[in-house]
């Protein structure tokens, strides 16, 4: 559901029904089992009789937001009802002031931009018990300092290229027609964008589409330079998984066939990494529940997720993994916080 069908069908629900979905979804989460009239009236303070209770959820099945594995059994959230509750009904809380010293201090005091990366995953499963997912920049999106070609036999170029968290990369690509002197002169042409604030690789392929008066064909010649270090680039996406043990001791996973699902999920990483990006227009945190997530062969998960920034530029994106039963009230204020400081740091240790 979107937000608009999210707010729709809550304005559809009378106070005592709210109420109710919101107890069986949270006492869900809290003990991983289906949620009976009994417990509810017990524990929630709803001054109803299980009767009356039961009366209600039996509304809230027919209305698609809550199911009964089996007709005795109590009742648990669908998609559709966990969607609701994550749009509509809990309440974020506030980042505890130990988790935000945890991830502030931890984070800021690193200085490589992988150890960074890799921290930040390892502080969010241990925060959240579930996995953390941790995207890098891809090739095209790092920041460059330097970039420059050199000529080799056979036709063909070295790109070698210095990006500002100090990494070297060198691609071969070829050169058929370039002389050493177009090399140079494309040379002080893309030290010139950079310095015009190109950032990247994929900075300077854009700003190279754009003609100027006079420079086309030097444009041309350097364009297609860039575009061969972009190919060379391309390969297997980079991820990065921290705290899939965590996943284990969890309930759901006494199931082997949804842990060996879950395991293969975060093996198939062309198909994160794609997910990830799906998220990239938000400029906060999005929540993919069961199907929306389209993670093949498994429906009972959650992946609470959200670009890694500094001011426009993307640094990455984060993840958590688990399956719904996730605490959303707390795991979606530490993703937002994390990305945050997270993408601060980065922001200050390249420039």
């Amino acid at each position: 559901m979107s937000p608009e069908t999210s707010a729709s069908v809550l304005s559809s629900l009378s106070h005592r029904a709210r109420r109710i979905l919101y107890a069986v979804v949270t006492e869900y989460i809290t003990t991983g089992e289906p949620v009976g009239s009994r417990r509810l009236a017990r524990r929630y303070g709803l001054n109803l009789s299980p009767a009356s209770i039961r009366n209600v959820l039996a509304d809230l099945t027919d209305a698609g937001l809550l199911m009964q594995p089996h007709t005795s059994a109590g009742r648990i959230p669908t998609d559709r009802g966990f969607r609701l509750f994550v749009d509509a009904l809990v309440q974020m809380r506030e980042v505890t002031a130990a988790d935000r010293a945890a991830i502030e201090q931890r984070i800021r005091s690193l200085s490589g931009p992988r150890e960074v990366l890799r921290e930040s995953g390892r502080l969010l499963a241990s925060m959240t018990g579930a996995a953390a997912v941790v995207a890098p920049p891809r090739p095209d999106e790092e920041p460059i300092a330097h970039i420059h070609f050199v000529p080799l036999p056979g036709e063909r170029v070295l790109a070698v290229v210095v990006t500002r968290s100090g990494a070297v990369q060198n691609r071969i690509v070829p050169g058929e027609g370039i002389e050493r002197a177009d090399l140079e002169r494309a040379h002080n042409l893309l030290r010139e964008l950079l310095r015009r604030g190109a950032r990247s690789l994929a900075d300077l392929r854009d700003a190279l589409a754009a003609d100027l008066d006079g420079m086309r064909e030097l444009r041309a010649r350097a364009r297609s330079v860039v575009d061969a270090a972009l190919a060379a680039q391309q390969g297997p996406p980079e991820l990065l998984v921290e705290g899939q043990g965590v996943l284990f001791d969890r309930p759901e996973f006494s199931d082997p066939e949804k842990l060996r699902a879950f395991v293969r999920a975060f093996e198939e990483k062309e198909r994160l990494v794609g997910l990830l990006d799906r998220t990239m227009a938000s400029s906060g945190v999005q929540v993919l529940i069961g199907a929306e997530a389209n993670v093949e062969g498994v429906s009972d998960i959650s992946i609470v997720t959200a670009p890694i920034r500094h001011g426009t530029r993307t640094a990455g994106r984060l993840a958590v993994v688990g399956p719904q039963r996730l605490d959303y009230g707390k795991v979606v204020p530490l993703v937002e916080l994390t990305a945050s400081v997270v993408g601060e740091t980065l922001g200050t240790r390249r420039g």
